[in-house]
């Protein structure tokens, strides 16, 4: 299914590249490899999932129409979002009460089979890179809300590069799915706001993800969301590209989490560049050189 997808939306998605730069390797005390996904179209990896999942529908169920519940990002690469307050309204609910006689096709913004096998095509480039620039075996650090990315990438390098392991990254305090690896059964956060990484805050991870995160990914990280800023002032710095904060999380571990890291390459995919204006400055004032 992954490279079914793949095929479909290659030609409408921008091949992202895999950068690197000799600041970050002497902070991480190891090859650090970015995969730019702040730059696809809407400046997010959710464009794939969303292309995957429109290009797979059927005519009658394109002239339905669809409907989905984002934060933001995933919204966008689907092209229709819903409005609702994440602290205190349930996502199913509004999208029941929305689509009460269930006309709009529901497309979640991770567990669904043909959005993860969209986010999947991630890790098909990052196989074909790594191969180009002699990488064979590596850590892939992902930042992680529901598990659709981590999740397509694990199986994309379960088939291409099973040598490479898949390692989650999470907010501290939102790190459902490090704990959930940890345990080995779907565990919940308490809240889903209060973080300025809200891009990969959800609740747990999703039904369909978490038995692939389960079987093919290692432990998972947290960070601190001053980490995360650090992060995104050094991708800006030393890679002169902007990564929102929760597109950080991976970077940061990969930064500040060395001694938990097993491999002298380490990719981390930058997952979302959409930060808000006054963030990004005030991040800048803070932490820039």
């Amino acid at each position: 299914m992954i490279m079914e997808a793949y095929d479909r939306i290659a030609p409408h998605t921008i091949n992202t590249p895999l950068l690197s730069s000799h600041s970050l390797n002497k902070i991480a005390q190891r090859k650090i490899w970015v995969k730019a996904e702040c730059l696809q179209h809407t400046g997010s990896f959710k464009y794939r999932g969303g292309w995957s999942a429109i290009s797979a529908l059927s005519a009658d169920e394109k002239s339905r129409g669809v409907i989905t519940f984002s934060s933001g990002n995933h919204a966008q690469g689907i092209a229709a979002a819903a409005a609702y307050d994440r602290e205190t309204e349930d996502r199913g609910k509004v999208e029941r009460e929305v689509n009460s006689d269930k006309s709009l096709v529901l497309i979640k913004p991770y567990d669904n089979h043909h959005v993860i096998a969209g986010q999947g095509s991630v890790g098909i480039e990052i196989s074909k890179q790594s191969n180009k620039k002699g990488i064979k075996d590596a850590e892939v650090i992902v930042c992680a809300g529901g598990g659709g990315l981590a999740s397509g990438i694990a199986l994309s390098l379960e088939k291409l590069n099973p040598k490479m392991i898949v390692r989650t990254a999470e907010p501290n305090n939102f790190d459902d799915i490090k704990r959930s690896l940890k345990s080995g059964k779907i565990e919940r956060n308490t809240k889903t706001s209060g973080s300025v990484c809200d891009a990969v805050l959800t609740l747990c991870p999703g039904e369909i993800t978490f038995p692939i995160l389960k079987k093919l990914c290692g432990a998972g990280f947290s960070v601190s969301d001053d980490e995360a800023i650090k992060a995104m002032v050094l991708a800006y710095e030393h890679l002169r590209i902007v990564v929102e904060p929760g597109g950080a999380v991976a970077l940061a571990a990969a930064l500040f989490y060395g001694e938990k890291l097993n491999n002298e390459d380490v990719i981390v995919v930058a997952t979302g560049g959409n930060v808000d204006t006054t963030i990004f400055q005030n991040a800048l004032m803070k932490y820039a050189k």
